[in-house]
């Protein structure tokens, strides 16, 4: 028990991580909505958790965390809002820092909880 609390925790550590280079790579994009040129950045990881849980038919005990790690990456799509060929839209990073903070409060939450039960597994021995 104690010991599958503590890989759920990794677990939402790694997530944690991944939304907190997330929250950097939307400020980035953020700050750089006039640069001409600038190419949106995403990171991707949940895609990478996904599937390493369908490779271990959805049991977190045997998902390898050191192989997965949150990605940053450019979007060097040919789509472009403007003539200077920045593709930032302004309206979509601000939608995807409102989703990204309500994930990181989740996660937060998650980690809390998982605490709570070993603290209480642990004075119940």
């Amino acid at each position: 028990m104690i010991t599958d609390a503590f890989k759920n925790i990794d677990v939402y550590s790694k997530a944690i991580n991944a939304t907190s280079l997330r929250q950097q790579a939307i400020s980035s994009n953020i700050a750089n909505v006039d640069t001409p040129g600038y190419k949106r950045q995403d990171v991707i990881f949940e895609s990478m958790l996904q599937d390493a849980l369908k490779m271990n038919g959805n049991n977190v005990k045997k998902i390898n965390l050191d192989s997965i790690s949150p990605k940053l990456v450019t979007d060097r799509s040919n789509m472009s809002y403007r003539m200077d060929k920045n593709n930032v839209d302004i309206d979509t990073e601000t939608a995807a820092a409102a989703k990204n903070q309500l994930r990181y409060n989740a996660l937060i939450d998650r980690v809390i909880s998982g605490f709570d039960r070993i603290t209480s597994s642990m004075k119940n021995r």
